[in-house]
């Protein structure tokens, strides 16, 4: 019997570090053609994170780019349709909730291909984030959904979605558990400047479209008393440059690293500050506390005990906030699973035939 065939698709970042704990297990049972939709195409941003983490070549390079989100989507939904034509994949999976994502879900759904999607469940209940609604319609054409938490679960239950619906754990925890350890290994500890130090990523278009917003998330780091590592991205630099806005003395302007340079930065710092879902998470998994420069996270879990704390888009101070993190935190449970989301997974599909 021929091994099934599941088209993997995957853009940005956060989906190369879940791909690298996934596909390496789907391999060994599964045949696996792997899609980059080039989404995310900076160095720093893409190929980077297949060199460092062995993630295989894609069979398949799309090239999209930037554009805005209805013609990202579109682009990319004829692009990988022309895949799926080709490939005639069993299974379709997708991560997460890009743009690469909906695209991925909507061509599967209309050539009637069944669809996996890995991260199921999240919700901001924020309408107004793009990622929103690409996770809402994501989950309502899948029919395979894993989701990393029991509140994601009961997130789909409250939509009507049962059927399909599996609590594996999380892969980003599976690739963290597996990563830090290299990091010990490998000394790569040696990159961590001197403490105290807080990390700081912004790449939402609602925080750096804006010349009000950015300007007050800039002076509201430059009260924070520690050297700030701005790992910056592309769009966050585009616009700085762009509105003339003037960046704070304790702020380092720091190309975006690698998964693993990223990972030893986070478990350095003494604080994290961002407004990205994944980094949040990092945050917790290194038991650093994070504030999250938004009104609303999909990873509710990481509130808990005050690791992590939602400071909106227009702090006017972090101070408060940051001498009373200490009197918060208390207790770290794991939300998160045993790091073995990817086994659980590749067990689960392969129960299923044509």
């Amino acid at each position: 019997m021929s091994k099934l065939k599941i088209v993997t698709i995957v853009g940005a970042r956060p989906q190369f570090v879940k791909a690298a704990s996934l596909s390496k297990i789907l391999r060994t049972r599964f045949r696996e053609v792997l899609v980059n939709t080039g989404q995310h195409y900076d160095f720093y941003m893409s190929q980077i994170f297949f060199d460092q983490l062995a993630i295989p070549k894609p069979d398949y390079n799309l090239g999209v780019g930037s554009g805005s989100h209805a013609w990202q989507t579109g682009a990319l939904l004829t692009r990988i349709e022309k895949v799926l034509l080709r490939e005639k994949p069993d299974w379709v999976l997708v991560y997460g909730d890009t743009n690469s994502t909906l695209a991925g879900a909507l061509a599967a759904a209309k050539l009637r291909i069944p669809l996996i999607h890995v991260e199921a469940g999240l919700r901001s209940h924020d309408m107004s984030m793009p990622e929103e609604v690409n996770r809402i319609i994501t989950d309502h054409v899948s029919t395979l959904l894993f989701c990393p938490t029991k509140t994601a679960t009961n997130n789909l239950k409250k939509e009507g979605i049962a059927k399909g619906v599996y609590n594996v754990g999380d892969v980003m925890c599976d690739a963290f558990l597996d990563y830090i350890r290299k990091i010990k290994s490998r000394g790569r500890e040696t990159y961590i400047p001197p403490k105290p130090y807080a990390l700081a990523t912004i790449h939402r278009a609602g925080n750096t479209d804006s010349k009000i917003v950015l300007k007050h998330i800039l002076r509201a780091f430059g009260q924070i008393p520690m050297p700030i590592y701005f790992l910056i991205h592309p769009r966050t630099l585009k616009a700085i440059k762009k509105l003339r806005i003037q960046i704070p003395k304790n702020i380092r302007i720091k190309k975006p690293k690698g998964y693993l340079d990223m990972l030893a930065l986070e478990k350095g710092a003494t604080l994290i500050l961002t407004d990205s879902g994944g980094v949040q998470k990092e945050a917790y998994f290194c038991h650093v506390p994070c504030l999250t420069l938004r009104d609303n996270t999909e990873w509710t879990e990481t509130l808990s005990y005050g690791w992590n704390t939602l400071v909106g888009s227009r702090p006017r101070s972090l101070l408060g906030i940051i001498r009373t993190l200490n009197n918060r935190i208390r207790k770290h449970p794991n939300y998160f699973g045993q790091g073995n989301a990817a086994h659980k997974i590749a067990q689960i599909i392969g129960s299923f035939t044509k």
